[in-house]
């Protein structure tokens, strides 16, 4: 991927992150004293509700606690996440891909104008690692290299109605925005291709996508292939992006998804997560 000076960080992610997951708070131990549990919440960056509205011994688990900045930063993967000789960079949020950089060709859309908004909003969401919208809580972001591949992720907090929108309308995008031609600078045409890709069953909800963008890089014929998954766990949700110019990267984003939905969830839990995976395929 060929990269653009920096600005802040919306999100792939869109990376393409980052994201979001589920579970319980931890119950008040009756005294006055910190228990572990509220230790260990206060190490991972999780707010923990009061005691007092705890949920008490052996009720119903309570609501996954509130994403915090340091649990977001906690959340995001590692190297040791990740298999296959991925690097962790320090500049992912300075990532920018100029072949996502087009006008889309209301033309293509002749029975649906709204359409062509739909798959200038995907392009432009790739380009500014705006997949799921802005996030409305804590946002961390992390991006790896292998080779000429990159692979980035997000966690993020979010408005749950606005993400289970932006899930949804992720899911139609393989209809809406099949292929269709975008204009480049100096009038160059690339031909996008939208599909669907299957995402690992974590989580609450997710959606996948495979883009392919057709067009010129370095003076010559060029192919973006990009893998996406997004992931919600509650409020919070898991984005990754991975690909390039060699190809996309299915196998190493399924993984990532996988890992980095273990990762949100043990942070909402109150725990911190280990710095080896849990589970490796």
């Amino acid at each position: 991927m060929s990269r653009r000076p920096s600005h802040p960080v919306r999100l792939l992610a869109s990376a393409l992150a980052a994201g979001a997951l589920l579970t319980t708070a931890a119950c008040s131990d009756g005294g006055g004293s910190q228990s572990a549990s509220d230790t260990a919440a206060e190490q991972a960056g999780v707010a923990r509700p009061d005691a007092a509205k705890r949920t008490p011994t052996g009720s119903p688990s309570a609501s996954p606690a509130t994403l915090t900045e340091a649990g977001a930063k906690a959340a995001l993967l590692t190297e040791a996440d990740l298999e296959g000789g991925w690097n962790q960079v320090q500049d992912a949020d300075k990532w920018r891909d100029r072949l996502l950089v087009g006008e889309v060709d209301v033309a293509d859309f002749l029975t649906a104008k709204s359409s062509a908004t739909d798959c200038q909003a995907l392009l432009d969401a790739l380009y500014g690692d705006g997949l799921l919208g802005d996030p409305s809580g804590p946002s961390a972001l992390t991006g790896f290299e292998q080779g000429d591949s990159r692979l980035l992720e997000q966690v993020a907090g979010y408005d749950r109605g606005g993400l289970d929108a932006r899930l949804k309308w992720l899911r139609t995008l393989p209809d809406t925005c099949d292929e269709f031609t975008a204009t480049g600078a100096g009038g160059a045409k690339r031909t996008v291709q939208v599909t669907e890709a299957s995402v690992p069953e974590v989580g609450d909800a997710r959606a996948g996508l495979r883009v392919s963008v057709q067009g010129d890089a370095d003076g010559g014929p060029a192919t973006l292939t990009l893998d996406v998954a997004a992931v919600r766990v509650d409020t919070s949700a898991v984005t990754v992006m991975g690909g390039g110019l060699d190809g996309g990267q299915t196998d190493s984003v399924e993984q990532a998804v996988r890992q980095g939905t273990e990762r949100l969830k043990t942070v909402l839990d109150g725990g911190t997560p280990s710095p080896q995976p849990t589970t490796m395929d």
